[in-house]
């Protein structure tokens, strides 16, 4: 074998070993919402090529379904029906193109400037614990809202136990490649200990083809799902942020500069307004992806083209998208408890970090008045026109940041969100 073709090799070699790692996080969202794993796994392929594309393959990284997402579309879906929901979630990549936009006039800075730490961390926070009843109710053998009970209360405490341990022992245990997929890790001992216990039915598996088109759903376009979705994006364009100086210090170049800030958020919101076409959930950079870059010094852009097209083609594979459909709530809200919990933990690490002083009146404010909105379940409006959740907190932290007064000048670059990062890359290296 030549060089070149054993170049080639390690690189399609490690495009599936990227997918791998991503795999239990990018097929647990839908889930979690109600869409369909196969058509995730397809709209994460589409979009990471699209994200590609846009960056001229310059930036190492790999596009999934986003968690921040999780409650709205549930709300959404519920509420307006899966179409809606997708063409609220297209309008949602728009804002993305819309922030691009306005960073290549502004510079960089422009996005410290509405949403410093001081807000982005309590609306992380919010997202994770707002989600926090969702995984005890699965974990207990309840539907996600706790309305029905799927499956006996000490049969679904033993399940998702095993799936917890599982995920906690392998996230803070394993070493190499292995520690960066607790999730699946969580995932596969958890569905084993479900099935001896009988919680898995197959009949939907041996008779569903094996090779078939994904269930890919058209969006609508409906007013109250879009204004109720458009806030949403904010909270994943500050942690776009974060993930590409996370990669640019994990590599050593400044993708802030080449292909630029601009490139990479349009990026982003291209892959998930064109997801949303599908029926998928909106991508984001995947933080999993950039630790396993960082341990295996895969730079080279082209690793996550291959990760792309083995997801494009696992989505074409029936049996294994309906197998996914299996997985028993129980196994999950083990899983959900340690990962939202480790959201609002990145949150809090987040205003810690950042050094934002709570004995400042102002900041005070801005964080007790988002985590009370979010975690109270605050809602503003009538019927369908209402803004709750991570939509309603998004909003009310920036106006607040932006209106009260401050005692000084907010610096016009970031270097906060630069020292976040700089603290997470050393701590993932030791």
């Amino acid at each position: 074998m030549s060089d070149s073709s054993f170049t080639n090799l390690r690189t399609i070699l490690a495009g599936s070993q990227m997918l791998f790692v991503a795999f239990g996080a990018l097929v647990l969202m839908p889930l979690l919402t109600g869409l369909n794993p196969s058509v995730a796994l397809f709209t994460a392929g589409i979009g990471t090529l699209l994200f590609h594309a846009v960056t001229k393959n310059s930036v190492p990284v790999f596009l999934a379904s986003s968690f921040v997402f999780i409650a709205p579309i549930t709300y959404s879906t519920q509420t307006w029906g899966v179409s809606a929901t997708m063409g609220a979630l297209f309008a949602a990549g728009v804002v993305y193109m819309l922030l691009a936009l306005l960073v290549k006039i502004k510079g960089s800075g422009f996005l410290h400037r509405i949403m410093p730490p001081v807000v982005t961390g309590p609306v992380i926070m919010v997202i994770g614990l707002g989600l926090a009843p969702i995984a005890v109710n699965m974990a207990m053998g309840k539907t996600g809202d706790g309305a029905i009970e799927l499956f006996p209360y000490q049969d679904a405490m033993i399940v998702s136990m095993i799936a917890l341990v599982t995920t906690l022992l392998v996230a803070t245990l394993a070493k190499g490649v292995f520690r960066l997929v607790p999730i699946l890790a969580g995932v596969l001992v958890g569905y084993i200990a479900a099935s001896t216990m009988g919680m898995v039915d197959l009949t939907k598996v041996a008779e569903a083809p094996v090779l078939a088109m994904p269930e890919f759903v058209t969006p609508e376009f409906n007013l109250a799902a879009i204004l109720f979705m458009l806030p949403v994006a904010i909270a994943p364009a500050i942690e776009h942020v974060g993930d590409v100086l996370a990669i640019g210090n994990v590599t050593g170049k400044n993708y802030l500069k080449k292909p630029g800030l601009h490139r990479t958020l349009l990026g982003d919101g291209i892959a998930t307004s064109a997801a949303s076409m599908f029926g998928g959930p909106p991508n984001t950079t995947y933080s999993e992806v950039t630790g396993a870059v960082m341990l295996t010094k895969a730079f080279n852009p082209k690793i996550m083209i291959w990760a792309s097209i083995f997801a494009i083609l696992l989505a074409f594979v029936s049996k294994f998208g309906v197998l996914l459909q299996t997985i028993p709530a129980p196994v999950m809200g083990g899983i959900l408890i340690l990962l939202f919990g480790s959201i609002a933990s990145v949150g809090l690490n987040t205003l810690v970090k950042a050094r934002v002083d709570m004995s400042e009146q102002r900041n005070l404010v801005i964080v007790s008045t988002t985590l009370v909105f979010g975690i109270g379940g605050m809602a503003i409006g009538n019927g369908d026109l209402n803004l709750q959740g991570v939509s309603l907190c998004g909003l009310v932290a920036i106006v607040l940041n932006l209106v009260l007064p401050m005692s000084e000048p907010v610096a016009d670059d970031l270097h906060e969100e630069q020292a976040v990062v700089e603290d997470m890359v050393s701590h993932g290296k030791s």
